[in-house]
């Protein structure tokens, strides 16, 4: 029998209406060579406004990620919500799944765009792209935050046991599930606090509408992100960064948030939100918007003026 209903088409449905009655519309760019992105970009652009690039983490896509923030950044920001490729409704047939590559495709929408200089808000997997963002397009990037993004990890860290899997493989079916099982397991890794019980038959519909397209793909780009990393090629940015990390983040712990901190040195602050785990956004947005409007709004909280409250836990 056909299934008549779908939660996860319907969450789909609502968000697509709640970006567009908050001012956006989707888009799609083809850069060429096989590749296409889409974004949601302002209706209306409004040149007395900073831009804003939300750039979301693996799992949903960016609607289901940044759905929570869209409402407040634009009564503030010219805000631009791209899906990152294979996720949405972007793809391409080249071979390339890099951050590095990401980041060029995110760099052609905004050219094709007309926007030359923005501000960067990347959440895990968007905040490697963020970063990698800020290194390769320098004169674009004016702000950038990186919220639970662990682009100081190294390869040998694995195998040092930091991370709750062990393997490449085992990321993979934990940040891909296929089945409800994998589903709860992830659930409790990345929230501090135990989510409600879902039903089983929600959480497979939310695998076969999210989890089970371009699944090869995104396995590649994690294995992209893993291999042969080190510290050492990770380059400094000069951009000011806000740090941002939860208390108890398991799936990047927040060593790495400390180690990033060392890295880009008084150039950048870290702020720690207590009782938190990875999902930040979902388990405590107000906290993170509250730091990333501070951070981006108010001239006087750059990085060498806040250097005395990096590290800090908030509520």
């Amino acid at each position: 029998m056909a299934k008549c209903f779908s939660f996860a088409e319907s969450r789909n449905r609502c968000f697509r209406f709640s970006f567009s009655r908050a001012g956006l519309k989707s888009t799609t760019t083809d850069l060429g060579d096989g590749t296409v992105m889409h974004c949601w970009v302002p209706k209306t652009y409004k040149p007395s406004k900073p831009n804003l690039l939300l750039l979301h983490g693996v799992g949903a896509n960016a609607m289901w990620q940044w759905n929570e923030f869209i409402a407040p950044f634009i009564a503030r920001f010219n805000v631009y919500v791209p899906d990152l490729l294979f996720f949405g409704d972007s793809y391409t047939s080249r071979p390339e799944r890099t951050e590095q590559f990401q980041a060029q495709c995110v760099a052609g929408v905004l050219e094709a765009q007309g926007v030359r200089k923005t501000n960067v808000v990347g959440i895990s997997y968007g905040g490697f792209v963020a970063y990698s963002l800020a290194v390769q397009f320098r004169e674009m990037v004016e702000k950038l935050v990186l919220c639970c993004a662990g682009v100081c990890m190294e390869e040998k860290d694995m195998e040092d046991g930091m991370f709750p899997v062990k393997s490449v493989d085992e990321a993979v079916s934990f940040l891909f599930p296929q089945t409800p099982e994998k589903v709860k397991e992830l659930l409790k890794v990345v929230f501090y606090k135990p989510v409600v019980k879902v039903p089983s038959c929600f959480m497979q519909d939310f695998i076969d509408v999210m989890c089970t397209e371009y699944l090869q793909e995104r396995t590649e780009l994690v294995s992209a992100l893993h291999k042969d990393r080190k510290m050492s090629n990770l380059p400094k940015i000069n951009q000011p960064t806000l740090i941002i990390w939860g208390e108890y983040d398991k799936v990047f712990p927040l060593e790495l948030g400390h180690r990033l901190k060392r890295h880009l040195d008084e150039n950048a602050q870290l702020v720690v939100i207590k009782d938190c785990g990875h999902a930040m956004n979902a388990e405590k947005p107000k906290e993170m918007y509250k730091h990333i409007k501070s951070f981006l709004v108010d001239p006087q909280l750059s990085p060498k003026r806040t250097n005395q409250t990096n590290g800090q836990k908030v509520d």
